[in-house]
């Protein structure tokens, strides 16, 4: 039977502090690292569902691991190593309190807010007259403050983000050519597997003064991916397009009610339902890598990861080690 892990409670040598996100948990170690567990939980309009995804904390893992050591030589990565299909451990950042959204086409929130009558996305003009889906003309980045657990991302411009000094404007400028260059080498690999990159998200922050690439990249949490194959005409037909992407969960809750509104309850997550989402994160993987899905043990999580992080900090560099 397939298990799910959704909380961790790891106690480390050298940790220093825990901090449980929506979907990772982060252990810090020392003054220079942090330890990453993807975990099976699931968020959707920023709440967190309350069954896990077997293998998801697995395949967003070792999707981001790929996508990180194909873009270093575009921007500087905090990733060290991944000591366990769900870790990865690497440099500790101090982040920017801003998520950097890139869009290349009009949809998701972006179309369900242009179809309500808004011309302006966090400061970015829009014409009149686009339709869901359509590609824009080159792509735009359309930030977010970046919420902590319980609370919602709020867009906001470029204009703002420098205004308040949550960014320094110089060190905005180079994120942003970061983002735009990493999105362009996503669409390139994308590309390669008969895919769409639409839209993504990416942190970054700084480590000894340099910034660096946090968090996932181009996983299908954090990114809307759509099939090249047939898109022109769906978009001519104005049908929907086949995705890769988590859209597909936020399309079952919204057609169950819920869109993370006061009030409303999530639906019942059946046994299932949870195995069609789990099927789907896997046909995701495959798509997105081009890789074989390997499903590894899921028989004692957390043993097993305690196990593979602790080989890993006795052999780090000789920096800690574990007697």
């Amino acid at each position: 039977m397939m298990k799910a892990l959704t909380k961790t409670n790891f106690s480390f040598p050298g940790q220093t502090n825990v901090y449980h996100g929506k979907v990772r948990d982060v252990y810090f170690i020392g003054d220079d690292l942090l330890c990453m567990v993807a975990t099976d939980r699931i968020s959707a309009f920023d709440v967190i569902l309350p069954e896990g995804i077997p293998y998801k904390g697995q395949i967003l893992n070792q999707i981001a691991a790929k996508f990180l050591n194909a873009t270093r030589d575009i921007v500087p990565n905090w990733l060290l190593a991944t000591p366990d299909p769900m870790v990865s451990v690497g440099y500790r950042c101090q982040g920017y309190p801003v998520e950097m959204i890139v869009r290349g086409y009009l949809c998701g929130s972006a179309w369900r807010a242009y179809k309500s009558g808004a011309r302006e996305i966090c400061g970015v003009r829009l014409p009149d007259g686009m339709k869901e889906n359509q590609k824009f003309p080159t792509p735009i980045i359309t930030p977010t403050t970046k919420a902590e657990i319980g609370t919602h991302d709020e867009d906001i411009s470029r204009e703002e983000i420098i205004a308040r000094g949550l960014v320094p404007e110089k060190e905005y400028e180079q994120i942003e050519h970061y983002a735009l260059a990493l999105f362009a080498r996503g669409q390139e690999i994308a590309a390669e597997h008969g895919l769409i990159l639409v839209d993504t998200k990416y942190e970054f922050g700084t480590h000894n003064g340099q910034i660096m690439l946090m968090d996932e990249v181009h996983t299908p949490d954090s990114s809307r991916y759509f099939y090249a194959d047939g898109y022109e005409e769906r978009f001519r037909k104005g049908q929907p397009q086949r995705q890769l992407s988590k859209e597909f969960v936020r399309e079952w809750l919204m057609s169950n009610g819920f869109q993370g509104k006061e009030g409303q309850q999530v639906p019942p997550m059946t046994p299932l339902i949870v195995q069609d989402i789990t099927d789907r994160y896997i046909e995701l993987f495959v798509g997105i890598t081009g890789d074989v899905f390997v499903r590894e043990q899921t028989a004692d999580l957390a043993s097993r990861i305690e196990k593979n992080v602790l080989s890993f900090l006795r052999s780090h560099n000789g920096q800690l080690i574990v007697k």
